[in-house]
């Protein structure tokens, strides 16, 4: 009998949803014979009668990147028994993993809820693919199956997948994997210049977005696969699990030549599409060579991105007769069609693709759908409509309620309400969306002049660039003989949770969110506490971010993004980021301003990773929060010093964030302001001392040329304070040749934030 793919992958996860339902207590509908693709698949994945539904392990415990066979683990990490929601507008809560007890006490709970799910959807919805992954996606991403660190959504879907390679030919030997890769993603975003450019910024990276889907679905629908054959779409990034032969072949060289095709004339070639496919033995998705594929592939995408447009250079080449105006925002110097940016009367002239991107930028507050389709004019309530390739994208600021196409999709943005899903043709769109509403033209996002206004202290606007480090190591041999199909795409759907879903909870719901035993600099009322409202998001997924805001929340919440992170990911050593950040005037270019956070960036990264570069400092994210326990083994000093430091019986306080905590947020204190440039006086003279000092004498400049400095300094400070119990630690710690080298940092948040 010939079946569809989409029929075959349908049945493995009804079959998940069973599974799912068996475990909560619930009777499902019953279960059609099984596709002889559906069986195969099953059987290479390790999926027999007895795989049952249980309790989730960390994944994440077992990324290894040392040497050593196994990595110590000093406690077991569980997924949290939690729903994915985003009920009454509010964004899904940070599952941060719990010990065992924990996630047991959750589970009645938990079950109920899934009861109630399925009770509400399945009656009808029992052929509804989208709507069945949804609840995969919702309930099944938190229960493993099988194996202890599998989870079952990423167990149907790879089986799903498989399965659906092998369609009418399931004893294939080989299937394929197919990926894809949009290449100068930062050189299209972030070199621009002009009025509007933060919400042009915004634009770009929304629009890629689009882009990355619509090559993937395109791929889709030439090779007749459903969306479950995705192991991963985000970031520019994609791959997918398809039939291996030379129709596939053929099919995914003439979309990588349609796309760079229309990736020239749209972006005069500064983005590029290197797609490309790899047959492999089809058993080896279950072993730890499937790592081996993976790798070969992204080789391959590199050699790619060496040679751009190789197949379009004689059109390249050819001579044009003119040139036209440069592009006042993208510089670009091939077109004629330059109007103004916007209806201000000193607007800059600007391109096609810059004033669409200037249009798109003011209506992504209000977007909650997307639909793609063939045809132009979708509906009457549809916004602008953005054309890619041949496809035209719709905006919408409610979910339609008109009938959608057969051949349409319907894309709902951060949405997880099951009863919008009903539609069999509606997907989720995940995105880092945050934004709050501009006071000055409502209906659109903050701009950067409202920013600044609203920073504390100083007037300017803050920078951040972050992303994970070894990303590319962590995904080649971090899960070693765990590297199979299900494991890699849960570590995947994993990261791009993090990045997509819980960034936006992070910033709207920090009361909620952040882990416990968190660091934050106590403000003068609780009220205060816990809120943030004056961040934008550039761009958020994969496994990097660009966040916008008023500088003194965004330094916090790049400390906040840390400590979530380290947390949700169970605190492997091997799993960390690294962030830069620069403070900047609104009149300062945003382009440049990019730049100079991806330089802080690369400082960290220089600084052995797990750092982040602010202030101009560099240093470890634990010297920035004050976790480190410091000992004399912890630095080099020379012989003369031990002494001192023998005397030390408690250090007080360590690190950057602590010391402007004590010494911003104690008004009792008073402390006079002088002293805070004196530690700024002190850092300057360490500093040009340790420029022109002989290699032998920088450890004692370094770590105690300031003891003089800063005990002068003490002496004069009105008695009132010297003698203060709240000012002990601080000035036995200022003392201290561990804390010599942030009094920079220190100094410069303090003087930022107390600035008129």
């Amino acid at each position: 009998m010939v079946k569809s793919s989409q029929e075959v992958a349908l049945q493995v996860i009804q079959q998940a949803i069973a599974a799912l339902a068996k475990w909560a207590k619930f009777d499902h509908p019953s279960l059609n014979d099984e596709y002889r693709e559906v069986s195969r698949a099953k059987k290479i994945l390790g999926w027999n009668e007895n795989t049952a539904v249980g309790i989730l392990r960390l994944l994440f415990d077992k990324v290894n990147l040392c040497n050593e066979l196994k990595m110590e683990i000093s406690k077991l990490n569980y997924h949290q028994l939690k729903a994915i929601n985003n009920d009454n507008s509010k964004s899904p809560d940070i599952p941060y993993p719990l010990n065992l007890e924990s996630i047991k006490i959750q589970q009645d709970n938990f079950k109920v809820e899934i009861n109630q799910t399925l009770s509400n959807s399945l009656n009808d919805n029992w052929e509804n693919l989208p709507l069945l992954m949804l609840i995969l996606d919702k309930f099944g991403s938190c229960l493993s199956f099988g194996e202890s660190d599998v989870a079952l959504v990423d167990m149907a879907r790879a089986t799903a997948a498989v399965a659906a390679a092998l369609v009418n030919n399931s004893e294939a030997e080989k299937i394929s994997l197919i990926a894809g890769d949009l290449s100068g993603i930062q050189k299209f975003i972030y070199t621009i210049s002009s009025d509007g450019a933060l919400k042009s910024l915004r634009a770009r990276s929304f629009y890629l977005e689009l882009v990355t889907e619509e090559i993937v679905q395109e791929l889709l629908e030439e090779l007749d696969l459903p969306r479950t054959s995705i192991i991963y779409a985000g970031g520019g990034n994609f791959y997918l699990l398809v039939t291996a032969n030379n129709k596939t072949e053929e099919k995914v060289k003439q979309i990588q030549k349609r796309f760079n095709g229309w990736l020239i004339n749209k972006f005069q070639c500064k983005v590029f599409l290197a797609l490309d496919c790899l047959a492999f033995n089809t058993y080896h998705v279950a072993t730890k060579k499937f790592s081996y594929h993976w790798n070969q592939v992204i080789q391959q995408l590199n050699k790619q991105k060496q040679c751009k447009f190789n197949e379009q250079i004689n059109d390249l080449l050819e001579i044009r007769d003119s040139y036209g105006d440069r592009c006042r925002v993208c510089h670009r110097d091939d077109t004629t069609d330059l109007k103004q940016l916007n209806t201000e009367e000193d607007s800059v002239l600007a391109c096609p693709t810059c004033r669409e991107m200037f249009r798109l930028g003011g209506q992504l507050f209000k977007t909650k759908a997307v639909v793609r389709s063939r045809h132009q004019n979708v509906s009457s309530n549809a916004d602008t409509n953005y054309l890619i390739n041949n496809s035209y994208y719709s905006l919408f600021d409610q979910v339609p309620t008109q009938q959608i196409q057969n051949n349409e999709i319907l894309f709902l943005i951060n949405n997880w309400k099951i009863k919008d899903y009903l539609s069999h043709n509606s997907v989720p769109l995940l995105l880092g969306n945050y934004g709050q509403e501009s006071c000055e033209n409502p209906g659109n996002f903050i701009r950067a002049h409202e920013l600044a206004t609203k920073a504390r202290g100083i007037q300017r606007v803050g920078y951040l660039r972050m992303d994970v480090d070894n990303l590319g190591k962590i995904f080649a041999k971090g899960l070693g003989d765990n590297h199979t199909l299900s494991r890699l795409a849960g570590l995947s759907r994993q990261m791009s949770y993090f990045f997509k879903v819980y960034l936006n909870s992070l910033a709207s719901n920090r009361k909620y969110t952040l882990p416990e035993n968190h660091k934050i600099l106590t403000p003068e009322t609780n009220i205060e506490k816990f809120v943030r409202l004056n961040l934008l998001f550039i761009y958020a997924g994969g496994d990097d971010l660009f966040v916008s805001g008023a500088w003194d929340e965004l330094v916090e919440f790049a400390f906040d993004v840390y400590q979530s992170f380290r947390a949700y990911t169970g605190h492997n050593p091997y799993i960390t980021l690294s962030g830069g950040m620069s403070i900047n005037d609104i009149k300062y270019p945003l382009y440049q301003a990019a730049a100079d956070s991806g330089e802080s960036e690369n400082k960290a990264k220089a600084n052995n990773r797990d750092s982040l570069g602010l202030f101009g400092q560099v240093f470890k994210w634990d010297e920035w929060l004050g976790e480190i326990k410091v000992s004399t083994d912890n630095i080099k000093v020379i012989a003369e010093s031990k002494l001192y430091i023998s005397k030390k019986e408690h250090l007080g306080l360590f690190g950057i964030l602590p010391f402007v905590d004590n010494l911003l947020n104690h008004p009792d204190l008073g402390y006079p302001q002088s002293f805070i440039r004196n530690l700024l006086v002190t850092a300057e003279a360490q500093e040009l001392a340790l420029k022109e000092a002989r290699e032998e004498e920088k450890d004692g400049i370094k770590y105690f040329l300031h003891l003089p400095k800063l005990a002068y300094a003490m002496s004069r400070l009105p008695q009132k304070l010297r003698n203060h119990e709240n000012f002990a630690p601080i000035r036995q710690s200022l003392m201290s040749p561990y804390n010599a080298p942030y009094f920079r940092a220190i100094a410069t948040w303090i003087e930022l934030l107390t600035r008129e």
